[in-house]
């Protein structure tokens, strides 16, 4: 399981990171969702990665913490996501000015000349 969430952390990044050098804006905007969806899900699983177990203590008595997983990334990566989109919409918004004012969606302004 380790080795499978592994390499969806690393297909996501490095997709992301493959997008971010793209010369359209829409494609930049796409790599940074996609490397902020990838660090959610390494944050995520640095609380443990269980299958089949509580995520909370149920009973009344002594809790085990080896047991349960953790909650504080879980909570991270939920502000994060929060975060995240508060974020693309701002930046969806900054495309759209952009588009309106220079009449191309590239990143440096103008169309290159082919």
């Amino acid at each position: 399981m380790e080795i499978v969430i592994s390499l969806a952390i690393g297909i996501l990044f490095g997709s992301g990171i493959w997008l971010i050098l793209r010369p359209r804006s829409f494609q930049v905007l796409t790599g940074l969702m996609l490397m902020s969806y990838a660090v959610n899900l390494f944050i995520f699983i640095m609380g443990r990665l269980w299958v089949d177990k509580a995520p909370l203590t149920l009973g009344g008595g002594p809790a085990d913490p080896t047991m349960y997983s953790d909650p504080l990334p879980q909570a991270l990566v939920l502000t994060a996501i929060v975060i995240g989109f508060a974020t693309t919409a701002l930046y969806l918004v900054v495309m759209i000015g952009s588009r309106g004012l220079t009449g191309t969606d590239h990143v440096d302004g103008e169309e290159p000349d082919q």
